[in-house]
């Protein structure tokens, strides 16, 4: 029941999402049909967690602080409604400031075969750099065996600063799995990790064309 939600939502949202910005999406086919994987991108604007599930072919989860789901008026009732459509796992802010409730969670997700997504930088970036990436996403792809999929997204930090939104100028770029063929599986899961850490944000560096901070 909760799917057919998550993707009627989605079917509403689509083509308003389409007119309204008509977002340049490419390298969909670099999402698995079937099994676990872990969405990666920079994270540009609070906007990046609606464009996501509405772009993307496949169902992927999130966590969310928990006071999202608790706000007032009709935002409140709005964000309720669409974190409890997408099946975000709503987790409080000290478990999400420690990252050990939102890997749990995706972990167990990824497990299940689904889709989990995540911002390595652990919170959006406010200057417009790409900023180091926390381990999470390694964490997650060392502990599950699931693939990583990095992806780029620019001009989402647009989408509603402008009264009249300029069409075409957010990209979604999805690029090739980063898997954990290339390490040595001899090496320790922190090696692993670093490592692994390394090759995803280089990749979410080329597909968003972002400079480092």
């Amino acid at each position: 029941m909760a799917r057919r939600f998550y993707f009627g939502a989605r079917n509403v949202s689509r083509p308003f999402v389409k007119l309204l910005w008509n977002p340049r999406v490419t390298g969909l086919e670099n999402i698995p049909r079937e099994g676990g994987f872990v969405i990666a991108s920079n994270h540009l604007a609070n906007i990046d967690s609606f464009l996501l599930p509405v772009v993307l072919p496949r169902q992927i989860r999130f966590v969310a602080k928990d006071t999202l789901w608790t706000q007032k008026g009709l935002r409140g009732r709005i964000l309720h409604w669409f974190f409890e459509a997408v099946e975000a796992v709503p987790v409080d802010r000290e478990a999400l400031s420690s990252g050990k409730g939102a890997l749990q969670a995706g972990l167990s997700i990824l497990r299940d075969g689904d889709g989990f997504a995540i911002y390595p930088e652990g919170t959006r970036s406010k200057d417009g750099l790409l900023h180091p990436g926390k381990q999470g996403a390694a964490w997650l792809a060392v502990e599950s065996g699931c693939p990583v999929i990095p992806v780029g997204l620019t001009g989402t930090q647009h989408m509603f600063s402008r009264l009249i939104p300029r069409r075409g100028a957010i990209t979604v770029r999805v690029g090739a799995p980063v898997e954990l063929d290339d390490i040595d599986p001899a090496t320790s899961k922190g090696v692993r990790r670093r490592l692994l850490n390394v090759q995803i944000m280089d990749e979410i560096q080329k597909l968003s064309g972002q400079r480092r901070a």
